[in-house]
């Protein structure tokens, strides 16, 4: 295509951990109106979960700028940039204070970004506070078409606007798909930071694994980590398997892997999980994948999304032979595209941002949550960065464009290991005497 026809947007990206920095940066390369090239901007929201450089590579996607910022910055910094497309990849709350700091910022304004915000993977828990926190975006992206119908039943029922929710697919999904067995065969247990959340259950999958590798000393079992001691993801993570395996007599076909999802998944043959979006991401690529039932199949677990799926299994049935075949039904309306969809998922969202950055004008935004329907919420919401009722900037905020002195940059480096010295070490031990 002749470089003339080509139209750069500017997009700028705010996450708030790894995962919603992958889900939203990728996000913004998916979702670009055809003919366009992108000029990528990342702001990663400074808190427990800000991604160090080694969770950043491994997500694999690179940006043209990436910093650092608080809310109130990255508000102010909105105010000077002329930004086409902004992608909210925040927890609920945050996505809440930072659309109330922008219709703040940009007030009066009939030129703004089209404003973008959804879920990192599966939504299996607090559906309806988690879509009318992400009221008032101009899209509220829906990874499948399940999700899409759920968001829409959501603002409906409330008298909310549901014009804004948008189904597409999960961003990070491809690869090829899987055509046989790799030699050695290859069992892949993608854990999770959150679930299970306690010792017992935790040391129970994980004895669990290494005695299916003993069982099938033929196969290579990998344990698929999320994060090394010390990093945080959008989870905490109190036990890291890292320090569970410690001291266990380990065979050797059994190992700890790092790395991205998608070259594990190169050399799978059987992806197990609790209830990782690992799942998806296998199962469009067609691998046998099993979401485990060991620890039943609970609401608090997130494994209940797949019922219906044909994947749910326990380690006994695997060590046992058990091949999970997928229910094609299911499948189809959980965004997975395992059929070869996948390319024109997104094609709403674009011909949608398409039409608003071609439209001129653009109305101000307008979240579901006020200071009049929510007296009692928003407030709160807002508070924790920074901001008044209205999405004024609060006195004594974070200031704006000045760079952290060395004193800060220590300062910040030990609140955040005590925080993590506290989440790993402190809390399970008060939760252990509690339980005496």
């Amino acid at each position: 295509m002749p470089a003339s026809a080509t139209q750069t947007l500017r997009v700028a990206v705010l996450a708030d951990s790894d995962t919603r920095w992958k889900w939203g940066s990728l996000t913004a390369n998916r979702i670009a109106p055809p003919n366009s090239d992108i000029s990528l901007d990342g702001y990663l929201l400074r808190g427990r979960a800000t991604p160090t450089a080694r969770q950043l590579k491994e997500v694999g996607v690179t940006a043209d700028s990436l910093r650092e910022v608080t809310a109130v910055e990255f508000l102010r910094a909105m105010e000077k940039e002329p930004y086409d497309i902004l992608v909210l990849s925040l927890v609920g709350g945050g996505v809440q204070a930072m659309l109330h700091g922008l219709a703040r910022a940009w007030d009066g304004r009939t030129k703004r970004p089209v404003v973008v915000t959804g879920y990192v993977g599966v939504v299996y828990e607090k559906l309806t506070d988690g879509l009318l926190l992400r009221h008032g975006a101009d899209l509220v992206l829906a990874n499948s078409r399940q999700d899409a119908d759920r968001f829409t039943a959501v603002y409906d029922g409330v008298g909310a606007d549901s014009s804004a929710v948008t189904e597409v697919a999960l961003p990070f999904l491809g690869g090829d798909a899987y055509t046989g067995e790799h030699d050695p065969y290859t069992v892949v247990f993608a854990v999770q930071p959150s679930v299970p959340d306690n010792r017992r259950d935790r040391d129970h999958l994980l004895n669990r694994a290494i005695q299916h590798a003993r069982f099938h000393p033929n196969r290579e079992v990998l344990l698929k980590l999320r994060s090394k001691p010390g990093e945080h993801t959008t989870h905490i993570e109190e036990l890291p398997y890292q320090k569970l395996v410690q001291g266990k007599d380990l065979p050797a076909n059994f190992s700890l892997v790092y790395g991205h999802m998608g070259d594990v998944l190169d050399r799978t043959d059987l992806l197990v999980t609790i209830s990782s979006t690992a799942a998806l991401e296998s199962l469009h690529r067609c691998i046998p994948t099993v979401v485990l039932t060991d620890l039943g199949i609970r609401e608090g677990l997130g494994n209940h999304h797949f019922v219906g799926s044909g994947c749910l299994a326990s380690w006994d049935q695997l060590d046992a032979g058990y091949k999970p075949v997928p229910d094609a039904e299911w499948v189809a309306r959980q965004g997975v595209a395992a059929e070869g969809s996948y390319e024109t998922a997104f094609d709403a969202a674009r011909e949608r941002i398409a039409e608003l950055l071609a439209g001129g004008e653009m109305s101000a935004l307008t979240p579901y949550y006020t200071p009049e329907t929510a007296p009692g919420y928003l407030p709160g919401i807002l508070a924790r960065h920074h901001l008044g009722p209205d999405g004024t900037p609060l006195p004594g905020a974070p200031a704006a464009d000045k760079a952290p002195g060395p004193v800060r940059q220590i300062v910040r480096r030990a609140a955040r290991g005590a925080y993590r010295h506290g989440v790993q070490r402190v809390a399970p031990v008060i939760r252990r005497m509690g339980e005496l």
